[in-house]
Order: C-alpha cells, then sequence, then structure tokens
C-alpha cells in the first residue's frame, strides 16, 4: 500500500507542474489568437511590446502599464484586457475624410488623452505637459499640440485643426476625398482645393526598406505615420516604389518631395520606379528624392550630404525640417551595358543604372563574397558594424592571396574612344559621385595633388585603378593616392580573358570575357542637404 501511495504522489508531483505549464501554454496562445485578430480587424495600427520606453498609462483603465498594446498612427496605449475596448471606443487617424460643406479646408483637432509626449508644452497657458504620474493632458494626432486637462474647453474641441509645424508636408484627409470626387465628375480646377492653392505647399512621402541595415525602417514608420498622414507613409517590405508613387499623380506637379529611408540600393530602386514614370509619361509629376541613410555604406547620402548613417541620433521631427529647407539637385545617372564575348552570343546584353560606381578588382570581389555570405545567413547581418566587419575580413583576404593581380593585362580600357595604357593594376573603379567605400573620397585620395574638378551633374565620369586591397585601405585613411586614369563621358571596358568580379553600386557577379559599355542615360531630381557636412566635405567642396 505504501509503495503504491507513493507511485501516485510521485506521478501527481509530475503530472501537475506539466499540466500548469500546458494550461497556461495553451491559454497564452489562446490570448495571443485573439489579440491578433483584433490587430488584424483593427483600423488602428496596433504592435505589441512587452516593455513600453517611457511611464505609460491605459487609455481606457487609466493604470500604469509595463506592456501591452500601442497604435502606430494615433498614439493610444492601452492593457492586453482592454484593447478590445479601446479598439471599438477610440477613432484612429483618419487618412480620408469628407470636407465639411461650409468649410471645405477645415477639420477638428483629434485629441488623444494621456501619454503625451516629454517636455511637450501646453498651447493656452504654455507650461509643461503631462507632468503628473497619471493618465492626463490631451494631444491632438495631427497639430501635435498639447493641453491641460485643466485647460481643455469646449472651443478647443471643435476648433479646427492647423495641421502644426509641418502643414507644408502634410496631405490633409479632405484633399484626398475631394480630389477622388472632383476626378469622377471630370472637374479639373484644383488649384481651388486646399491645400492645392497654398504656394508653399510641399508634401512629403516617406519610402521605408525595413529590411536596411541597421533594421531601424519599423521603428521609423511609426514616427512618421504620427507626424504626417498614414497613407504618405510607405513599407517597400510590402509595395513596390512604383505602385507608391502613384500618389504623386494626386498632388500638385512639380511640388512633391519623398524621403527614402535605406540604403543606396534602395535609392537606386526608387529611382528606378521614377524613370518608369516617365515612359509613362508622367514627367510632370516627377518628386525630387532626400535620403535617410539606414544601409551599409551609403556613399550616395554622403554625396547629397544626407550624413554617413543613421542611427537614431536626429529626431524625426529634424528630419522633416532638413527636407524642407534642402535645395533641388541633379544627379548623372549612367547605363551600364555588359556584352559576353563569344562567337555565337545569342544572349541579350546585361544593362544596369549606375548612380554610384562600377568597379572591376577587389573592392568588387569583396562585395561579391560578402553577398555571397548575406544569402547563405541573412540574420546575421542586421547590423552595420558587423556588415563593416565582414568587408574587413575578406579585405585582409584578399591582401594575402590577390586574387585579382595583373589586371592591366586582362583588360583594355578606352575613355571617350581613347585607348588608354595602364600599369599595373588589380582593380579599377569608375566614379559617378564623390564618395565611395564606405566614406572615402577616392578622386582626391590624400587632397596633396592637383586633380581635376569633379561633379555628380556634370555628365563626366572619374575613373581610377587601385593596386589592391592594401592600396584601398590607404586611401581610406589618407595615406596615399589613386591612380588617376582620367575623366570621360563614355568609358569601355574590354574583358579579354579569365573571369573577374564585377560591381554596379554595390551589386556584384561574377563576369567572363565581355564588353562593358558605360553611357549617360538619365537626370535624377535629388534633394541636397548642406548642414550634414563633414570637415572632409569643408575642405573639399570645391570639387562637388
Amino acid at each position: 500500500v505504501a509503495d503504491w501511495r507513493l507511485a501516485v504522489w510521485t506521478l501527481c508531483s509530475v503530472l501537475l507542474p506539466v499540466l500548469i505549464t500546458a494550461w497556461c501554454s495553451f491559454q497564452r496562445s489562446r490570448r495571443q489568437l485573439l489579440i491578433q485578430d483584433i490587430f488584424r480587424k483593427s483600423k488602428h495600427d496596433w504592435h505589441y511590446t512587452d516593455l513600453f520606453g517611457q511611464p505609460s498609462y491605459c487609455c481606457v483603465c487609466a493604470q500604469h502599464i509595463l506592456r501591452g498594446a500601442f497604435c502606430g498612427c494615433c498614439g493610444l496605449r492601452v492593457s492586453e484586457r482592454c484593447l478590445k475596448k479601446a479598439d471599438q471606443r477610440f477613432l484612429c487617424k483618419e487618412i480620408t475624410v469628407r470636407a465639411a460643406a461650409g468649410a471645405p479646408g477645415a477639420m477638428p483637432h483629434h485629441w488623444i488623452r494621456g501619454n503625451v509626449p516629454l517636455c511637450s508644452c501646453c498651447m493656452v497657458c504654455k507650461q509643461q505637459c503631462g507632468t503628473q504620474p497619471k493618465l492626463c493632458d490631451y494631444r491632438c494626432v495631427w497639430c501635435q499640440y498639447t493641453v491641460h486637462d485643466e485647460c481643455m474647453v469646449d472651443c478647443l474641441r471643435t476648433e479646427d485643426c492647423t495641421f502644426g509645424e509641418f502643414k507644408d508636408l502634410i496631405i490633409p484627409p479632405y484633399y484626398l476625398s475631394t480630389m477622388n470626387q472632383m476626378r469622377k465628375e471630370k472637374r479639373t480646377s484644383y488649384e481651388k482645393v486646399v491645400p492645392y492653392c497654398r504656394k508653399h505647399w510641399m508634401p512629403v512621402m516617406v519610402l521605408a526598406n525595413t529590411r536596411s541595415g541597421n533594421n531601424m525602417g519599423e521603428t521609423l514608420l511609426g514616427e512618421f505615420k504620427m507626424l504626417l498622414n498614414p497613407v504618405q507613409v510607405f513599407d517597400l517590405s510590402k509595395i513596390a516604389p512604383a505602385k507608391a508613387l502613384q500618389l504623386c499623380t494626386w498632388l500638385p506637379c512639380n511640388a512633391v518631395r519623398v524621403l527614402v529611408c535605406g540604403g543606396d540600393g534602395t535609392v537606386g530602386w526608387v529611382l528606378d520606379a521614377i524613370d518608369e514614370m516617365k515612359i509613362k509619361g508622367q514627367e510632370r509629376y516627377i518628386p525630387q528624392v532626400a535620403i535617410l541613410p539606414l544601409g551599409t555604406g551609403n556613399d550616395l547620402s554622403n554625396t547629397l550630404g544626407w550624413g554617413a548613417g543613421y542611427a537614431g541620433e536626429v529626431p524625426v521631427e529634424q528630419i522633416l525640417r532638413n527636407v524642407m529647407e534642402a535645395d533641388g539637385i541633379k544627379l548623372d545617372r549612367w547605363k551600364v551595358q555588359v556584352t559576353n564575348k563569344a562567337y555565337y552570343n545569342l544572349r541579350k546584353p546585361k544593362v544596369f543604372t549606375m548612380n554610384n560606381y562600377f568597379s572591376i578588382g577587389p573592392d568588387a570581389l569583396m562585395a561579391l563574397n560578402f553577398h555571397a555570405h548575406r544569402e547563405k545567413t541573412p540574420s546575421l547581418f542586421s547590423s552595420r558594424i558587423i556588415n563593416k566587419a565582414v568587408y574587413f575580413f575578406y579585405g585582409t583576404k584578399d591582401c594575402l592571396v590577390q586574387e585579382c593581380k595583373d589586371l592591366n593585362k586582362k583588360v583594355e580600357l578606352e575613355l571617350d574612344g581613347e585607348r588608354i595604357e595602364l600599369p599595373n593594376l588589380e582593380g579599377i573603379i569608375v566614379l559617378n559621385i564623390g564618395y565611395w567605400g564606405g566614406g572615402c573620397r577616392l578622386w582626391e585620395g590624400m587632397g596633396d595633388e592637383p586633380y581635376p574638378l569633379a561633379r555628380h551633374d556634370d555628365g563626366l565620369l572619374e575613373v581610377v585603378g587601385v593596386h589592391g586591397s592594401f592600396h584601398c585601405a590607404q586611401i581610406q585613411v589618407k595615406l596615399a593616392n589613386p591612380v588617376r586614369l582620367g575623366q570621360a563621358h563614355t568609358v569601355r571596358l574590354i574583358l579579354k580573358s579569365s573571369k573577374m568580379p564585377m560591381q554596379v553600386d554595390g551589386e556584384p557577379w561574377a563576369q567572363g570575357p565581355c564588353t562593358v559599355t558605360i553611357t549617360h542615360k538619365t537626370h535624377a531630381l535629388m534633394l541636397y542637404h548642406s548642414g550634414e557636412q563633414t570637415d572632409d566635405d569643408d575642405a573639399s567642396s570645391l570639387s562637388e
């Protein structure tokens, strides 16, 4: 009998924790399914977090919460158990709304109570808001103005919203519904529509690649949706640039500005979509492009004054101010045609569009090795620092192996039809912009020798040679000069034998015998921000 009792108690002691764990897991899974169902059906842009970044209070029960759900558009914060009530009780930012008959260019404030931004001031008494440890004070989700509970009066609830500091960048909800109605009625008097008729209105579109570089795209999407109309903010992992840019056709001609959040590859993707708009006859709707650098190299961003990389150090509000103040410039875009060398070559030539640079040699080999490694294990390449460390590893390896030596015996180079005698080289780089290799001003080198001026809008390419990976490293730390081979409107490179690594704007491949021809394709309308120049930029501003 004692043995049976011992066996039963042992069995209970083993099974009870297992059953409790299984029950908790079942309840957790059921709860998560219910939350996901609410997220899927809701008009809010709900996200779940295990820990809020600042003191937060549930907008339904007013209790202090550490974790829960928040809306990426209107900023509501709610505990898990109050999520369904909040979803039914509170309206989110409306991307389109029918304008009032008496005031077609106006809409009231949309107030949300509690969790106001830190250091915000009341629009009535000018004192700080959100200082009490409870759910208190109001914020308008459009103009971002805040008001104390005691300062909130009935007139403020019905007062027209001015859209605040960024009124010249926001597409008002009533604008798209008005334009849609006018198009249905085939009316074209758009100049009477507010804010179409406003002189300084320059609506901005945000196109973010959530997979770029340091994976900040997801956070930035939410922050931009809070400040702008969510219809202006696009996730390029869910919608292609060509489709997103069709919004430009609903906006004033030559007024739209596009902020691309991503690396140089993302920028090239968007510029290709803009070229498609030209083919469709939508040239008058072409936007100007600004860059928020989230990639690894970010050489185009650096050239245009937007910095070498973004890690959250600049508030999103300041980024929008920079976009407003930026100056329009042109960027040369080039056609790179690669024709394989064969007696019976039936394949079409490969055609690329180049914004930054083309290269053959050690830097293309590093990019090819990096690309192959990233394709195998993409999860490891989520940090800009890790990416640069891998590039450094392959560069060090090439210093020892020298896989691209004797390049001058394998290729012929022609600049504007004139053949160039090549010295002993391992690599040739054709530049369109001032920066190369993640922040190096390759054409200038050490800056101790006279060199022709280089610009990104003059229809000229700069062609340089390097002696190897170690020479590239010396140039990057200003201990050596490149081999300047010349400037040209057209570059022709003939690979006579063997297989060599090549790259266009960081997209590498291994290429057999071929002829590479680089010719001018078109201009892109870009935005230049003069406030992000480094010391090197100041010293060499004439060359840009």
